[in-house]
């Protein structure tokens, strides 16, 4: 396994992951920051992401992921949680998974999704079928729009019954 780490945040453990990657070169890569265009990068050469967020209102990260096909794993955190569909045996049978969700946030939990995740990646049919279920989900505005403007609408309706 390789890995590559984006982002900042607490600095003790950007100087940890920066002592990692001097440890094990070639096998971690860390950038503490940010730049857009290597996030791209990243998303598009990865087979899976891990957003370990502990908030994210709406997330870019994972939707970006998920259309490169590098399988989210992510905190079962505001948009991460709204966004992929669990990994879960129904969600698997029923063609619908898109990725993994683990949460509250914690080093236990994170492992135990990244050992799902590994389950998983030795199956290459049913890891190809996460990543085109990725792949195919619609994050565009069009149907989300539509379908804020029916919701208000039924308000202004509503507004308008009760008066």
């Amino acid at each position: 396994m390789q890995l590559a780490l984006l982002g900042s945040g607490d600095l003790d453990l950007e100087d940890r992951y920066a002592a990692a990657a001097k440890a094990f070169a070639g096998r971690i890569g860390v950038l503490i920051g940010y730049d857009e265009a290597f996030a791209h990068l990243i998303q598009a050469g990865a087979d899976a992401l891990v957003v370990p967020s502990r908030f994210e209102p709406c997330g870019l990260t994972q939707l970006c992921a998920l259309r490169y096909g590098a399988v989210p794993i992510v905190s079962r955190v505001g948009g991460l949680a709204d966004t992929v569909v669990d990994a879960e045996d129904a969600a698997i049978a029923g063609g619908a998974a898109t990725g993994f969700k683990f949460g509250p946030a914690t080093p236990e939990n994170l492992a135990g999704a990244l050992r799902m995740a590994n389950v998983l990646f030795q199956d290459k049919v049913a890891w190809r079928r996460l990543q085109r279920n990725g792949m195919l989900t619609d994050v565009s505005w069009s149907g989300r729009a539509s379908r804020y403007a029916a919701l208000y609408h039924e308000v202004v309706a509503k507004r308008h019954d009760l008066q």
